[in-house]
């Protein structure tokens, strides 16, 4: 009899059955796709802010109507539905249910996301909600924002807030997405709202973040039915060496534990890595981080959401080199402090239009690492996709097949991952929409829907009809 596994390593390109349960979904953000900027009591974010800044975001775009998914959201739901997808990733924006940051909950603002999460559930989709996906409140950032320990104390009462009004619909919560891009890009090179370049606020915010997670969680759990869940989602970094030199492979050690282990030591293990504080030791000597921190940060978890695009490829340099090939943007300022001698590189073959290589490997070896470190923790992928320079065709279709031949690569590499041992129980694609793509503005598409941005009219994408198919059938199509 062939076994599964004799069967993915003989034929790479069959079809592939995922287990049964497995979590078909997609995924959006807040500020990327709601639009609504002042409306029903909301007040700008950090990314209002930015955006509105002269130079920061191409094209001086803006997420002030963004895809109006704010007024759209029942025809986004019907297109969910259209589709087939189990389950729903998206954001509550913090300035929409509490502006200040501080304070009681607006109504109206809960209301919005009471009327989503009805709609989802009464469709059969199962809705995913993750407090902070980067539009903090631009009054806790005029007050310092993630650098300073009170925005974390002020994340945990919004958690609460949050709870109160949702816990009785959404059973599956997310504390942050992607703390990293929060804490290096905001604060370390400036990319990212709110802008700022200071290597040690970084570090500063990177702690604060981990700190957030972990009262969050404990406000979650005071809250939320015994039978809901907490996570967190994370995007870990598969860095590579670009030779097998000792000099490279310890690159890969001081990049490692700024990417990944400054928020799993903390958050899975109790403890920041000690090589981290050597190789920062000339910024900072971390007082920030008090005692009691880490049993706040670590908290029990009931999976982690893992975010993958592309691999990173690294080697040692005396300090000339760049980090501008890291993939996160072009600034005068790195968002790597402390690693001023390691240097980026663009990994060979195929991109997509972000200039990410397309690698589905570093996806394989990324879960199996996670497996090997949190054996009893399971997995699921919170975002994977791609952005391609999309068109509606005179006909109004929309016809995207290297975003199928990406989407379904990923997928073999998922597959591959659970035969070899991984729990994996879930993916969700990025995006659901085209949308406000950061600092790009409207400039990529990531979306699996098209978004006519000047009438707002939205096209499955054949990818859409594509990956509804897998997400019905349980099966991967063969290449």
């Amino acid at each position: 009899m062939v076994t599964a596994a004799q069967q993915t390593a003989s034929a790479p390109d069959a079809a592939l059955t995922f287990p049964k349960g497995f979590l078909w979904g997609s995924a959006t953000a807040s500020y990327q796709i709601e639009g609504a900027a002042a409306e029903d009591g909301r007040t700008p974010s950090i990314w209002d802010t930015y955006a509105r800044t002269p130079g920061r975001v191409r094209n001086g775009d803006t997420g002030d109507t963004a895809t109006d998914h704010y007024h759209r959201w029942r025809e986004d739901v019907a297109l969910m539905a259209e589709l087939g997808l189990g389950a729903y990733r998206f954001s509550l924006a913090w300035p929409r249910i509490q502006p200040t940051g501080r304070g009681p909950a607006v109504q109206k603002g809960l209301d919005f996301y009471r009327r989503l999460v009805d709609d989802l559930l009464d469709k059969g989709i199962q809705p995913v909600a993750t407090l902070y996906h980067w539009d903090l409140p631009q009054e806790l950032e005029d007050a310092g924002g993630w650098p300073e320990r009170a925005t974390a104390e002020r994340f945990a009462a919004y958690a609460a807030l949050a709870a109160d009004a949702l816990g009785d619909r959404v059973k599956t919560w997310t504390t942050l997405n992607e703390p990293w891009c929060s804490a290096f890009l905001g604060y370390g090179s400036g990319v990212h709202a709110p802008g700022r370049t200071d290597p040690v606020a970084a570090l500063r915010a990177a702690h604060h973040l981990n700190l957030a997670h972990g009262l969050a969680v404990q406000a979650l759990r005071d809250r939320l039915p015994a039978d809901a869940r907490c996570s967190v989602t994370l995007n870990i970094h598969q860095v590579r060496p670009l030779t097998a030199g000792d000099a490279d492979t310890d690159a890969v050690r001081r990049i490692d534990a700024l990417a990944n282990r400054v928020f799993t030591g903390p958050m899975l293990r109790g403890a920041y890595p000690e090589d981290l504080f050597k190789d920062t030791a000339e910024l900072t000597d971390w007082s920030f981080v008090r005692d009691g921190d880490l049993r706040q940060i670590q908290q029990p978890l009931d999976f982690l959401g893992v975010n993958y695009y592309t691999p990173t490829v690294v080697s040692a340099t005396d300090g000339s080199g760049t980090h501008t090939s890291d993939g996160h943007g072009r600034s005068a300022h790195s968002p790597w402090p402390g690693a001023d001698k390691v240097a980026f590189h663009q990994p060979p073959g195929e991109t997509t239009a972000m200039g990410w290589a397309v690698d589905p490997t570093g996806l394989y070896d990324l879960l199996r690492r996670l497996a090997a470190d949190f054996p009893r923790l399971p997995l699921y992928i919170t975002e994977n996709g791609a952005a391609f320079d999309d068109y509606a065709d005179p006909s109004g279709q929309v016809n995207d097949p290297a975003r199928i031949a990406y989407v379904r690569g990923h997928l073999a590499a998922v597959h591959r991952a659970i035969v070899d041992g991984a729990d994996v129980r879930g993916y969700f694609l990025w995006s659901l929409l085209d949308n406000f793509e950061w600092a790009h503005g409207y400039s990529k598409r990531f979306g699996a829907v098209y978004v006519d941005y000047p009438t707002g009219t939205r096209i499955p994408k054949a990818s859409a009809r594509w990956y509804a198919e897998v997400a019905r059938s349980g099966v991967l199509p063969g290449a």
